[in-house]
Parts: structure tokens; C-alpha cells; sequence
């Protein structure tokens, strides 16, 4: 069975750092690409970053650029989502997805807030 157990989120300032995790199970996560995306209420699931297999390649929304970080540890089965300088608009809830099933993340709720 497919998993995909989220951890790290929370509340932070305005410009701190947050780093969310990504637990897999179930496949073989190394030959898969991996994203992030982020949802506020009301609104579509919008994505947030992109990172392949093997973890060479990476993209970013525009809005998250130079800031945060995707990455993962294929021996741990695990994708990361390293975020620095965060903004009020960057609270919600993030998860992080898996083209196979397709499967996402249970949630991480983030708040950034003074």
C-alpha cells in the first residue's frame, strides 16, 4: 500500500524557516519524480516544486523561488521541502504528491504569522 506520511509543519514568523518531510512506503520511490504543492481555503491546490527521481532536476513556482528547497534522500524514501524567508502568503496546507495513483500527503499545515 502506497503512503505518503507528512511531518515538519507549524506555525513561524514572518521571514523564518520551516522544513517539511515527506515519508514514503509501499513502492519504489527511487524512479519517481516527487512534487509539492500548496492550498489555501477556498482555493485550487497549486504547485509549489517539482524534483525528479534521482533528485538532478528540480523547478520551482515563481513565487517560491530562491527560497525554498526540494529535495529527497532515496535511501530513506524521503522527499523534503526546505523553506526559508516565509511569507504570510505562504500559509496553508502543503502535500506533497505522487504522480503514482495518483497519491498525496495527509497534509502539513503551515502558518506564518507574527
Amino acid at each position: 500500500q502506497v503512503q505518503l506520511v507528512e511531518s515538519g509543519g507549524g506555525l513561524v514568523q514572518p521571514g523564518g524557516s520551516l522544513r517539511l518531510s515527506c515519508a514514503t512506503s509501499g513502492f519504489t520511490f527511487s524512479p519517481y519524480d516527487m512534487r509539492w504543492y500548496h492550498q489555501t481555503p477556498g482555493k485550487e491546490r497549486e504547485w509549489v516544486a517539482y524534483i525528479s527521481g534521482t533528485g538532478r532536476s528540480t523547478n520551482y513556482a515563481d513565487s517560491v523561488k530562491g527560497r525554498f528547497t526540494i529535495s529527497r534522500d532515496n535511501a530513506k524514501k524521503t522527499l523534503y521541502l526546505q523553506m526559508h524567508s516565509l511569507k504570510p502568503e505562504n500559509t496553508g496546507v502543503y502535500y506533497c504528491h505522487l504522480a503514482l495513483g495518483p497519491t498525496w500527503g495527509q497534509r502539513s499545515p503551515v502558518t506564518v504569522s507574527s
